[in-house]
């Protein structure tokens, strides 16, 4: 009986295809079964894989296919607790995936355009959180060809999209908190700075107005909890103080708590404040919020930038996906229920 041969280490792709005498594309799609390939092609493909006990790697079949095996995924900045949770969603999924993922941040960056058009020449798709890069840029890669998709920002021409819902949302917060008799509102947060924030005071505005209550003007500050602690520290000294404010996100709201604390004023008897996330500090704080699926923004977009590199060449279709987002109300306004 004949023995069972044993695999050689270090078989590469460009051996089976010297053996088999195509190129190094053609043993990929063969070895995929492609259409592209003829029958015999194929046989004679396989019967050199076997041969050479030869196994296909992703790595292999990238290279073949003049792939990267690698996604990219661009953010505003990284700081904070939210960037982290999106960050490990989207890196679960695409190692479930067999990918690897590259990270640019582009705070700070002089040359930020120059950098993540640098980046789209080296990855197999990308995804481009808020407002990372101007619209242009955006476009100049689409028009590559490129797999592409934005994350948490307005659409682009037919690039497709995945969003929370923030409008909708926040109207909702603003009915619940007129509804308990707050007049005097402020918003905390920066709407030109991120388009998940532009939405969010949009939808507080159209709930204020609907009511009949006055629509703060926006107070921009950076989205951290010292920005924060400054800003509201600001706005508490003002007569008449606001008697609730609404911040974009949970760690300014933490930031605000932090800054009654230092007034001297209670929470939520003398002044109630509102987030966004429901980050885990937000729970052990009390803090009213808006819970929106963090991880699960990275995890689809992951998800959607993979289909789309499976598909090449796909045609774009400019699909918009928005995730749902839950008013959590608890004692930070006053006016809760455990959540």
């Amino acid at each position: 009986m004949k023995a069972l041969s044993k695999p050689r280490e270090g078989v590469t792709i460009y051996e089976v295809a010297k053996r088999a005498g195509v190129s190094i594309a053609t043993v990929s799609r063969a070895l995929r079964d492609s259409e592209l390939v003829t029958p015999q092609t194929r046989e004679r493909v396989r019967a050199a894989a076997a041969e050479l006990n030869f196994t296909p790697s992703r790595l292999g079949r990238s290279l073949a296919e003049g792939r990267h095996a690698a996604n990219g995924i661009v953010f505003p900045d990284l700081v904070g607790p939210y960037y982290a949770e999106v960050v490990l969603g989207y890196e679960q999924v695409a190692a479930e995936l067999g990918r690897s993922v590259l990270i640019r941040a582009t705070h700070g960056r002089a040359d930020a355009d120059a950098q993540v058009l640098e980046m789209a020449a080296r990855v197999d798709g990308m995804v481009i959180m808020g407002r990372s890069v101007a619209d242009d840029v955006v476009a100049r890669i689409a028009a590559t060809g490129l797999p592409l998709v934005l994350l948490s920002r307005d659409p682009v021409s037919d690039v497709d999209t995945v969003r929370p819902e923030n409008d909708t949302t926040a109207r909702e917060l603003a009915r619940h908190l007129v509804g308990h008799g707050y007049r005097r509102f402020a918003f905390l947060g920066d709407p030109a700075a991120a388009p998940d924030v532009a939405g969010r005071y949009a939808g507080l505005a159209a709930g204020l107005k609907e009511a009949g209550v006055r629509v703060p003007d926006p107070v921009p500050c950076a989205f951290e909890l010292e920005a924060g602690r400054s800003a509201a520290a600001g706005l508490l000294a003002c007569r008449p103080r606001p008697r609730v404010i609404v911040c974009a996100n949970d760690e300014l709201a933490l930031g605000a708590l932090t800054a009654a604390g230092e007034a001297g004023l209670r929470v939520p008897q003398d002044v109630a404040v509102t987030g966004w996330d429901d980050l885990m500090a937000a729970r052990f704080a009390g803090l009213t919020t808006v819970r929106q699926p963090m991880r699960e923004l990275g995890a689809t977009a992951a998800r959607r930038l993979h289909e789309q590199i499976e598909a090449r060449p796909a045609k774009r279709t400019g699909r918009q996906e928005t995730l749902p987002t839950e008013l959590v109300l608890r004692t930070s306004c006053g006016t809760h229920t455990m959540g």
